[in-house]
């Protein structure tokens, strides 16, 4: 991970098993308050990693939309690369990267899509303009200009006007990521960094360090 080398700019005080809350959804909860306090662009920016049917790995970024303890949300079209690698292998991690406050969560566990009802609810509530552009863009396919993708959002721009209610895609919905494991990282100097992951046991968690 790509840190300040100078031990002066690393925090003096680390990440104690002690500190931690017994629930890992708490501690998560507790971070991302002191993310959104910090005022960080982005706080709910993560980096989704999936698999493909091939095995090869892929990245991108995707914002978090809802969180509670039965996992993580986020929505997009699912017949992007994602939707299909996530069709073919359901598991994911995810990664939130608060590099200006020398902390990291990583999460990985298994994939269900959310019910045509929730997918529908949550469609509503994105501002008109999202609403169609999930409609232009039939996502990851190849497209030949920028011009072309105006030209779809301009078309349904006109076949929706203001007023008019943009109907929910069946192509577009959400994804539930139900955690099997969280790492929090907490950077140190001397790239002596505490590692702390919470691993599902029955129902309850195993706490146990990494060496960094």
């Amino acid at each position: 991970m790509g840190m300040p080398s100078n031990a002066a700019d690393w925090p003096s005080e680390g990440l104690d098993e002690a500190a931690l809350a017994a629930d890992p959804n708490e501690q998560f909860e507790r971070w991302m308050a002191d993310v959104v306090a910090a005022g960080l662009p982005e706080p709910t920016a993560m980096v989704l990693a999936t698999v493909s049917a091939a095995g090869a790995p892929r990245a991108r970024t995707v914002l978090l939309k809802g969180h509670d303890a039965d996992g993580f949300v986020f929505f997009t079209n699912r017949t992007s690369r994602k939707g299909a690698d996530l069709d073919d292998v359901p598991r994911a991690c995810l990664m939130f990267g608060w590099h200006a406050i020398h902390r990291q969560v990583i999460i990985e566990g298994s994939v269900t899509r959310l019910s045509a009802a929730a997918d529908a609810a949550y469609f509503r509530t994105r501002p008109r303009a999202s609403q169609l552009a999930a409609w232009a863009s039939r996502q990851s396919t190849v497209i030949r200009s920028r011009r072309e993708l105006d030209e779809r959002y301009e078309r349904l721009e006109r076949r929706w006007p203001a007023g008019e209610p943009v109907p929910h895609p069946d192509f577009w919905g959400g994804y539930l990521v139900a955690p099997q494991t969280f790492e929090f990282w907490h950077g140190r100097a001397n790239r002596m960094h505490d590692r702390l992951r919470y691993r599902r046991l029955g129902d309850g968690w195993v706490i146990e360090r990494l060496a960094p």
